[in-house]
């Protein structure tokens, strides 16, 4: 089968296509041929070996993922396809299903077939949804579940989402509204109406206004893109506030100390624990119309370069779709 490896930590273009050996299912698994993933967030930040957070994050990116090179040569958590064999074990999918589903840091995706358990992060495709619109509901939304479930959110909480138009900060404005809160969305001026359309209660351009100097306060503040702090967002939460991280060493250290000294929490726990009921709510979620994902960009899976580069720029609004094959409808 096709898929995209690379062998050494650095830019996009370690990145190639090569012919590697198809898996073989286990009698508990499902062997899914893929035709659309994404590339995120993770899969920049591991392919660099989080390189750009410094040295100290750098080196527990290696532990994790291969000290001198990748354990894993295929990137990519993300997929949509369709069932291509079941093991002898497997009672809940059939040949033909068309499922949805996140690997986390197992990674995998960046290819023609990948092997999933039954019990693992993996669904059948809500209703209605193509390949490319299916691929990319788990990574965003995961992140956003994960962080919004831990500040225990309550009818009413108010929020500020800053990061808004990416893909967990898209995901973050509908899950926050889906637990009742009042969302105030932070983004760039060209995605103001998206992320209203999302459910924002208001939005606040940072191009043109600091959120941290306008006297309000929330809370929860929410970092979607792991670029503001919480000394820069301390005066804008509330007594008894919380900010969540998404990114940084330094949140991991933070997150320890304000669990102990002072009101006010930094929240930022690793790892994330995702389930496969999880991926079940998404799905109902989407059904119901109270969720979608939101795509910027498509690139063939010949284009993985250019698709890695442009996400690297964190400009992206929302997610980046690769397209496998070219059945992806």
């Amino acid at each position: 089968m096709r898929a995209v490896v690379y062998d050494h930590y650095g830019p996009p273009d370690v990145l190639r296509i090569e012919d590697v050996s198809q898996p073989v299912t286990k009698e508990d698994e499902v062997l899914v041929k893929i035709h659309a993933t994404t590339v995120n967030r993770m899969d920049v930040h591991t392919r660099e070996a989080n390189r750009r957070g410094g040295l100290a994050v750098s080196v527990l990116s290696r532990l994790v993922s291969g000290v001198r090179a990748p354990r894993q040569r295929i990137l990519g958590s993300e997929f949509a396809g369709e069932v291509a064999a079941v093991g002898a074990a497997v009672t809940e999918f059939a040949v033909g299903d068309r499922v949805f589903g996140n690997t986390g840091l197992g990674f995998g995706a960046h290819a023609e077939f990948i092997c999933m358990s039954e019990s693992a992060r993996i669904a059948k495709m809500p209703a209605g949804m193509t390949f490319e619109q299916a691929a990319p509901i788990c990574d965003g939304a995961l992140n956003a579940l994960w962080c919004l479930r831990l500040a225990r959110l309550q009818q009413g909480s108010t929020v500020l989402i800053y990061g808004a138009s990416g893909a967990i900060g898209t995901a973050g404005v509908q899950l926050a509204k889906y637990f009742g809160a009042d969302v105030t969305a932070v983004c760039n001026t060209k995605n103001l109406e998206l992320v209203k359309s999302l459910g924002a209660d208001r939005v606040i351009d940072y191009t043109k206004e600091d959120f941290t100097t306008n006297g309000q306060a929330y809370d929860v503040i929410f970092d979607a893109v792991g670029k503001h702090s919480f000394k820069r967002s301390e005066g804008s939460l509330m007594p008894g506030g919380r900010y969540l991280a998404t990114d940084g060493f330094t949140n991991v250290v933070l997150g320890l100390w304000t669990r102990r000294f002072g009101d006010k929490k930094v929240i930022f726990q690793l790892p994330p624990r995702w389930t496969k009921q999880d991926i079940l709510l998404l799905k109902e979620l989407i059904e119901t119309g109270k969720f979608r994902p939101v795509i910027d960009r498509r690139y063939p899976m010949e284009d993985v370069v250019e698709a890695a580069t442009y996400v690297e720029t964190e400009q992206k609004t929302g997610n980046v779709v690769l397209t496998i094959d070219q059945d992806s409808g």
